[in-house]
């Protein structure tokens, strides 16, 4: 790919785009839109790699930008092309069908390079509420879990088929569990007796190893951690990373919302990764490698909502922010 250059300095904003509550919509109630906004203020063409359903897109839309959206969901793009279609006449918005985890595949974006970068990882709030799609830990609700619903492999086939160690790996990694082992030995002998179908057939699971006083919160997190393991999440986060960084311009800015330690860790450290120059072991005297920053890292520490923002968006509570920005020379 030829070497990326920055696009044209921003136009003036024609508004303040910082009111998160302004951009909610039933599909999804963004969160951090200030603090987004904020870190990609100079950065006039954005890839929106979790559009979802436009909530941050339309926020950097109001505040001058112009905006690519990427979602692997068919229904979540129709959703906000639906919303953003007067961006979408004035040619400052783009909606594109495709996994930013596979960029390099999404044959609409080949070659083509951005100045700022945004992943709103996890799901919408309209994918948890639709049973449908079989994220809930609400009875009945069959066990799904699937990003893109073309994909195969659903959260039964996951809990009826993977090996007893990558479920306890599984819960261990993607769900913090310090009883994943023994919850994936219940979990197979269970699928013994019978194969997981519904929301029941887990909690079950999670009720006999964690105990009667486990609740909605040991429910959420164990459900996340399977949805993790069904749409391999974190391999794809893993290598996603890095494609998309060799999209960004020089001086680029890349901006990552993660709601699960799992998914920040992978952030944090490929983040700090890129910000070190020397690849050397650390006890070495002297510098060999002639190792090169690709950028620096903007945060050591993850911004994290506001009391306020929490408090009309209970789910911002677990959200994590990490910026790095490309060096200006690019690599």
């Amino acid at each position: 790919m030829p070497p990326l250059t920055p696009s044209p300095a921003l136009a003036p904003a024609p508004q303040a785009a910082h009111d998160a509550a302004t951009f909610a919509s039933a599909w999804h109630d963004p969160v951090l839109v200030r603090e987004v906004c904020e870190a990609l203020a100079a950065c006039p063409t954005v890839l929106d790699g979790t559009l979802g359903g436009g909530g941050h897109s339309a926020a950097l839309l109001a505040e001058g930008h112009r905006v690519i959206g990427l979602d692997r969901d068919p229904t979540a793009l129709a959703e906000a092309s639906g919303r953003l279609a007067a961006h979408a006449s004035t040619g400052r918005f783009e909606a594109v069908l495709g996994n930013h985890d596979a960029i390099d595949e999404v044959a609409a974006l080949t070659g083509r390079g951005f100045d700022g970068i945004l992943l709103d990882l996890g799901v919408s709030s309209r994918q948890i509420d639709d049973d449908a799609r079989g994220f809930s830990f609400r009875p009945g609700v069959a066990l799904d879990m699937r990003m893109d619903p073309a994909q195969a492999r659903t959260a039964a086939d996951f809990l009826n088929e993977a090996e007893g160690e990558v479920l306890a790996a599984t819960f261990r990694e993607a769900g913090d569990e310090p009883k994943a082992r023994r919850l994936a030995q219940e979990i197979v002998r269970r699928r013994a007796r019978a194969p997981f179908a519904v929301s029941d057939d887990l909690v079950g699971a999670i009720r006999a190893v964690l105990g009667p006083r486990s609740g909605p919160s040991d429910f959420a997190r164990l459900f996340q951690a399977v949805r993790i393991g069904v749409n391999d999440e974190l391999d794809g986060l893993r290598h996603g990373l890095v494609s998309l960084r060799e999209r960004l311009a020089p001086g680029g800015v890349f901006a990552v919302i993660s709601y699960h330690s799992g998914e920040d860790r992978v952030v944090k450290h490929a983040f700090r990764d890129w910000s070190t120059a020397c690849t050397c072991p650390p006890r070495q005297p002297r510098c060999n490698c002639g190792g090169v920053a690709e950028g620096t890292a903007v945060t050591r520490k993850a911004i994290v909502a506001s009391p306020e923002e929490i408090a009309r968006n209970p789910r911002a509570r677990s959200a994590k922010l990490r910026l790095w920005r490309r060096a200006d020379g690019g690599r």
